[in-house]
């Protein structure tokens, strides 16, 4: 039986057919159609790529990425989709491989390096055009230099190495060199020797385990580093105040870089004084800053520096003058030095008030000072003080002074005021007598009692009081 062809044109894109087929014999005048075939479908042509979407879960040292995809237009029976892992060596660190699934879902597993995965739809009429969804590299943020590297060291059969050399600020590999444990000393040395100097590499450690690739490091490499080559961009003073003043630039360009930036090196000196420089050292990645506890009326110089790990580059210099002291200010702190002295004044006076109605005053003892020393002999102690025995005698009238004498006739006389003496009998002279005497008595009588009292207490030793007891 000989096959026979068929043409049918005319069709809609993206369009399923169901095809059935009867024939009847042209030999025979009065034939007969033969019954329908098994109806077949004929798929449209797969013309558009897949509509893919991805999310990206960071897993430890590998990252899970799932991709999802619209179910095609012309969904019909037999209609596969092939998922392929594109990385920049086939065996870096795993095996290539496709996977093939019928659902509109797929999970696949990346190392930190930049991936590319390609989805493509099959059916019997053919394959659509690939749809590719780029995997960028891992966050780099606060990348830090390498310090060690196996580029010279023997490595693993599962291990490889990846170098991509970035040209500017985003991680876009312009080149990339991988290394196997497979590649000889000889491929080694041309890689490094083909590596530029003062350009940055983003250098990879990367393992497989268990059919999943695995980053075990991530780091920036130099093959060597120099000092920047121009100084921070736009280096502006946006505003000042009579004690302070904000900066702002921008950072200095990838290109221009020749190396890890580790900081700023800000430093601030006052013109026309011998005064030293003040420096800081400002973070990377800052674009501004602020200038405090200024001099008012005081002219600056501020110079700003980009810094590598091989040294300081050009220098951005701006000078300014801060605003002079407001008068009002200095007439406010004035007022409130003034207002203080008085202020503090009635506190006192206040809290000493309040202090002596709340705490009255307490008496305290009096206690005499007296100063130990040893006595200058034994004697001292034992001195006592001398007490002198008084006599009292009763003063005589004015009008007469009684002398008692002896002349040499026996006779008392009597003087009298103007000086004149007038003899007196033995009688009158005895009943004198023994007025006199009787006179004396009373008064040493009196006396006595007087210097009673005034010696009742003798102060001896300077602790001890005795009462005297004999009469003087």
């Amino acid at each position: 039986m000989d096959m026979e062809k068929l043409v049918i044109v005319n069709l809609q894109k993206k369009t399923a057919y169901q095809v059935q087929i009867r024939h009847r014999s042209n030999q025979a005048k009065t034939s007969l159609w033969s019954n329908w075939s098994p109806a077949v479908i004929v798929p449209a042509e797969l013309e558009d790529r897949p509509k893919v979407s991805s999310t990206t879960i960071l897993l430890n040292d590998t990252r899970q990425v799932t991709l999802t995809w619209e179910t095609h237009s012309a969904a019909v029976r037999g209609l596969t989709y092939t998922v392929n892992i594109t990385q920049c060596s086939l065996k870096c660190p795993c095996k290539r491989k496709s996977h093939s699934t019928r659902a509109n879902s797929y999970t696949v597993y990346v190392s930190h390096s930049a991936v590319n995965i390609t989805v493509i739809a099959r059916n019997e009429a053919g394959h659509s055009p690939p749809a590719v969804v780029h995997v960028p590299v891992a966050s780099a943020a606060d990348l830090k230099t390498c310090d060690k590297t196996l580029l010279d060291e023997k490595l693993k059969t599962k291990t490889c190495l990846e170098f991509y050399e970035l040209q500017d600020a985003d991680l876009i590999p312009e080149r990339v060199w991988y290394i196997t444990g497979k590649k000889k000393k000889k491929e080694r040395k041309k890689i490094k020797k083909d590596m530029k100097n003062y350009t940055r590499y983003l250098y990879f450690e990367h393992r497989c385990h268990d059919g999943k690739p695995q980053t075990v490091k991530m780091c920036l490499y130099y093959k060597r580093q120099g000092v920047p080559s121009r100084e921070p961009q736009n280096f502006i003073i946006v505003s000042y105040t009579h004690n302070s003043a904000n900066l702002s630039w921008k950072e200095i360009p990838y290109a221009d870089l020749n190396g890890v930036l580790t900081h700023y090196k800000l430093c601030t000196v006052k013109s026309l004084q011998s005064e030293p420089q003040e420096c800081v050292n400002i973070s990377a990645s800052a674009t501004k800053h602020c200038l405090k506890a200024l001099t008012p009326g005081t002219k600056y110089n501020v110079s700003l520096a980009g810094v590598t790990q091989a040294g300081e580059g050009p220098v951005a210099i701006q000078g300014f003058i801060t605003l002079p002291d407001k008068p009002f200010n200095v007439w406010i702190s004035f007022g409130l030095l003034l207002g203080f002295f008085p202020f503090s004044i009635v506190c006192t006076i206040i809290l000493k008030r309040i202090k002596s109605k709340v705490f009255p005053p307490v008496p305290k003892p009096v206690i005499p000072d007296f100063s130990c020393r040893q006595p200058e002999s034994e004697e001292m102690w034992e001195r006592k003080e001398e007490v002198h025995e008084l006599t009292l005698h009763q003063p005589i009238s004015e009008n007469a002074t009684v002398l008692k004498g002896e002349w040499d006739d026996g006779i008392e006389r009597k003087v009298e005021k103007d000086g004149s003496c007038l003899e007196r009998s033995d009688d009158e002279s005895s009943s004198l007598a023994s007025a006199d005497v009787t006179l004396r008595k009373a008064d040493l009588k009196d006396l006595e009692q007087v210097e009673t009292e005034l010696a009742m207490l003798i102060y001896r030793n300077g602790l001890v009081f005795d009462v005297k007891s004999e009469s003087l």
